[in-house]
């Protein structure tokens, strides 16, 4: 094992582990990695001055792994491996193995334990059960549920301790323990397998699913027929889980090549682009939990663990937090209770004419009570956020890390000059930001010399850019970083048709299949991969399901009469 710091975040290797699954305790004090032949218990606290070890014996890889959330039960946590799941102790610097929960006949697939009863415990299975166990008494499950399809994923309701959901390839159901019998709701969420399922924080009927289907989807289980959102991507995403602060979704996605960073914080409410990409990790993340907060710190930390055998602690500051807010709408409450800390305004006003002041102040103070003025609550609604007020202050937060971007800004002249190389191509562009921006207004955009790309080209990048000014400016919000975000990924996407095109001379002219809409800084990673290449897909099989019934498919016949020959995959 070998431990580092990076940038304000904590790197620990466990060369050896080969651990498949991860859990932080909820104090924040512990977290397990499970191997084949250990599970590694890690002070969060103290990370560098090594673990703990609790030797196991089985020829199974770990499946999952929780510690219980109460914290009178905090030293438990559960592992599944196969059919069956343990409970462990961990007290005092050891551990030790409890009971063994015995009741599926094929590999468990997931477990979640009860969000508001610590004794209680669900599993869910290939075998098509999903049982709910009572630790108290581990003989035999005290409910279960029956689905006709075998379930990959469960998690209980964050606010209602009855409510729970199952995923079951790209299906949802939401069951009521109280009458187990059938689930209360149906949900048929994605044409994929679900990798992915969680609850929202603070309501008990919306909830969060991720699929091999290149997409997250968000729910109201009360209106199963449409999603409330979506966010599309270029790669399946394994996992998507909300934040324990304002608005904010972390999602796992599967890059295309291991490099790549696949871990993203997105604002809920603004899906265009992510607010954050957490860099670090040479491999696929495996897991990924919140550690307890500290008392009196206002700061998050994300522990992760990835294939590339580190366990990383990300440092989330009120800043980045602030950028998961719901735009001007979250700290409203915090500023309306704030006015009435204000100082008397007799008290603060300094004015020559006295007499006038005592005559005023009464009116005055009255009015602020009643309505607060609109510059003070612009101006405090802004600090809450660390949005820029000024152009100036735009330029000075400007990310400048943009690959294969040069900025050259002048406030004074409300302007600025991007240059952008990629392959052999050269953009030039000269940004001229009006004296009202960003309210409502937004900046004009002008190619000047050398670039080097066609003029069917630029008009398309100008439509993007002006497309993408304008959703900012209507919400008064800045543009200018996610419009060359934009501008440098449009540009990559059109270079690489070019090279695609360039590289199959015999190809027809629709051979290329056309990108999947995408967004700004998860096109930067992967939006250079087209589907032209995909494999032509299945048109009949069989398979066993976990019932013991034996499921095929064929091609329909009017299938075969409406693909088009220039298509090279099916949709």
């Amino acid at each position: 094992m070998a431990a580092r710091w990076s940038s304000e975040n904590v790197v620990v290797e466990f060369r050896d582990s080969q651990a498949t699954a991860m859990s932080v305790d909820c104090l924040g004090q512990h977290a397990v990695l499970s191997g084949r032949r250990f599970l590694y218990i890690v002070n969060l606290d103290a990370p560098f001055e090594g673990h703990r070890k609790i030797s196991r014996q089985s020829k199974w890889d770990i499946g999952a792994v929780q510690w219980n959330p109460h914290d009178s039960f905090a030293y438990y946590f559960a592992a599944s491996s196969n059919q069956r799941v343990d409970l462990y102790k961990w007290k005092d610097g050891s551990g030790e193995v409890g009971t063994t929960l015995q009741g599926h006949t094929r590999v468990i697939s997931d477990l979640d334990w009860a969000v508001f009863e610590p004794d209680l415990l669900v599993t869910s299975s290939v075998d098509t059960y999903i049982y709910i166990w009572d630790i108290k008494d581990t003989r035999k499950p005290t409910i279960a549920l029956s689905a006709v399809a075998g379930a990959s994923q469960v998690k209980w309701n964050k606010k209602n301790a009855n409510c729970l959901a199952t995923s079951h390839d790209g299906d949802v159901r939401i069951w009521d323990k109280r009458k187990p019998s059938t689930a209360v709701e149906y949900l048929a969420a994605h044409l994929s397998k679900i990798h992915g399922l969680d609850w929202h924080p603070d309501s008990e009927h919306i909830l969060a699913t991720s699929s091999q289907d290149n997409s997250v989807k968000f729910w109201d289980y009360r209106q199963p027929r449409k999603y409330l959102n979506i966010l599309p991507c270029q790669v399946p995403v394994w996992k998507a889980r909300y934040t324990p602060f304002s608005n904010g979704l972390v999602t796992v996605m599967v890059p295309q090549l291991r490099r790549e960073n696949s871990l993203l914080l997105w604002n809920v409410f603004d899906l265009n682009t992510p607010v954050h990409t957490f860099v670090g990790h040479d491999d696929v993340v495996l897991e990924f939990q919140w550690r307890k907060q500290k008392e009196g710190s206002k700061d998050y930390q994300l522990v992760t663990w990835s294939r590339d055998q580190t366990l990383r602690m990300w440092r989330v500051d009120s800043q980045m937090q602030r950028l998961c807010a719901n735009d001007i709408l979250d700290g409203v409450d915090e500023f309306i209770e704030s006015i009435s800390l204000l100082p008397e305004p007799e008290k603060t006003l300094q004015t020559q004419d006295t007499d006038h002041q005592h005559n005023s102040s009464h009116g005055e103070e009255e009015a602020l009570k009643e309505d607060p003025p609109s510059s003070l609550l612009e101006e405090k609604k802004s600090d809450q956020l660390g949005l820029p007020q000024t152009l100036q202050q735009e330029f000075s937060l400007i990310n400048v890390q943009i690959r294969n971007v040069n900025v050259e800004m002048d406030a004074a002249d409300r302007s600025c000059t991007v240059s952008v190389h990629c392959s052999s191509h050269r953009v030039k562009m000269l940004v001229k930001f009006p004296a009202q921006y960003p309210n409502n207004a937004a900046p004009s955009f002008q190619f000047v010399n050398p670039t080097t790309i066609t003029s069917t080209m630029k008009a398309k990048l100008l439509k993007i850019l002006k497309d993408t000014s304008l959703q900012k400016v209507k919400r008064n919000q800045s543009c200018l970083e996610p419009c060359l975000r934009q501008l440098v990924s449009c540009l990559e996407s059109f270079v690489n048709q070019e090279d695609s095109a360039s590289s199959n001379p015999f190809a027809l002219p629709n051979s290329v299949t056309p990108p999947l809409p995408t967004f700004a800084r998860v096109t930067t990673a992967y939006g250079s991969y087209q589907d032209a290449n995909i494999p032509f897909p299945r048109t009949s099989g069989a398979r066993f399901c976990g019932a013991g019934y034996l499921v095929y498919f064929t091609r329909p016949m009017t299938v075969h009469r409406a693909v088009s020959p220039t298509e090279p995959t099916p949709r």
